[in-house]
């Protein structure tokens, strides 16, 4: 799609929204065009995804210069399973940020289905299969009940997520009593299982990463959701139901917080009951170092794979080093400010204001050229 097509962008947007492409009003024109924003991506990974493939081979590049026991083989399978379940987390994080809201309950949502997957059976692998229905079942009503206060009471995203992981914290608390069992054997042998020599929990990360991203990118659905993300009133104009959109955002969210919660399970052995509470920050820095706009609209389930991938392997370097947890939590946060600085400071409009201030301060220039000339 070319970028400089604006009046064909415009026109297919108003097409797929189901509008007439002439004798549009100028309030539909620019709801249009403003839809029209949201499609200008290029591919699935999209624009951002080149510093954040960047930043991770030069991470493993540097881990292998100087902790080449974070990069052996042993090492790189019993990390890339949780880049995986990060993976599966952020992307349900991605979701909701294109949207333009943050998700505060993926704590919550993570550790209520350990809590199922672990408690129902009991030990029992027969019963895992009741007990996947009733983690989606309950992580599903979450999310839905989550999406209809923010679309279509208008809650804040950040108020109403907040509040919904105090409620299932709050359940956890009174199911498990503060206590777990051991996984099922069945959970147990498929997350920590390999195919091929590839960690199942990594396999199933690719395979959501793009089943989601071909919809996003390359369906009519998916690109309508990005625009309502991009323009809410834009989107209006255009004639999109925005509500929907944002609802189903909620929904496809938890039902990818419920499966990385339902591996998480299988993966820990013995899980404790607040098992999701380290997900909450690297989802969101995941997102962010993606590329995804936390402004809503822009941005990549793909590239945020990748972005999970390379925080994981930054743990698993920090870890090597002999590093307190403390310090890794520092490194997240200092992961997601660098994003922030990189994806969020306008820096050609930064760096063009600096130019123009200090070619004003030159000696003889005067600050209104035209009126040099007409002294001159």
């Amino acid at each position: 799609m070319s970028f400089s097509d604006d009046s064909a962008d415009t026109d297919g947007a108003a097409a797929a929204a189901g509008g007439p492409t002439g004798d549009r009003s100028p309030r539909e024109r620019e709801g249009a065009t403003r839809w029209a924003g949201g499609r200008r991506l290029t591919g699935v990974l999209g624009w951002a995804s080149t510093p954040i493939c960047v930043a991770t081979a030069v991470l493993f590049l540097v881990s292998w210069i100087l902790e080449p026991s974070s990069v052996r083989g042993s090492a790189l399978l019993g990390m890339l399973p949780f880049a995986g379940l990060l993976a599966i987390a952020a992307m349900g994080q991605t979701l909701v940020i294109q949207q333009g809201g943050i998700d505060l309950s993926v704590a919550g949502m993570l550790s209520m289905t350990v809590v199922i997957m672990t408690l129902y059976p009991n030990g029992d692998s027969s019963k895992l299969p009741v007990a996947v229905l009733l983690a989606f079942a309950v992580t599903l009503a979450a999310g839905l009940f989550t999406g209809i206060v923010v679309s279509r009471i208008g809650v804040t995203p950040i108020v109403a997520t907040l509040g919904m992981n105090a409620l299932l914290y709050g359940g956890v608390i009174e199911l498990s009593h503060g206590f777990l069992p051991t996984t099922t054997s069945g959970l147990f042998n498929f997350a920590s299982g390999r195919f091929l020599g590839v960690p199942n929990t990594i396999i199933v990360a690719v395979v959501l990463t793009a089943a989601v991203g071909f919809g996003i990118k390359r369906t009519v659905f998916g690109r309508r959701f990005e625009a309502v993300g991009a323009g809410l009133f834009g989107a209006r104009a255009a004639g999109l139901g925005t509500w929907r959109y944002q609802l189903g955002a909620y929904v496809a969210a938890a039902a990818l917080y419920c499966t990385a919660g339902i591996l998480l399970a299988g993966v820990v052995s013995t899980p404790s009951v607040f098992q999701g509470d380290s997900y909450l920050l690297p989802s969101v820095a995941a997102v962010v170092l993606g590329g995804t706009s936390l402004l809503g609209g822009r941005g990549s389930v793909a590239a945020t794979a990748i972005a999970a991938l390379f925080i994981t392997q930054l743990g698993q370097f920090v870890l090597e080093t002999g590093a307190a947890q403390a310090v890794q939590n520092l490194v997240n946060a200092g992961a997601l400010a660098v994003g922030l600085a990189i994806y969020s400071v306008p820096w050609r409009r930064l760096t063009t204001a600096i130019r123009g201030r200090s070619g004003n301060d030159l000696p003889g220039v005067p600050e209104n050229p035209s009126m040099g000339m007409r002294a001159a």
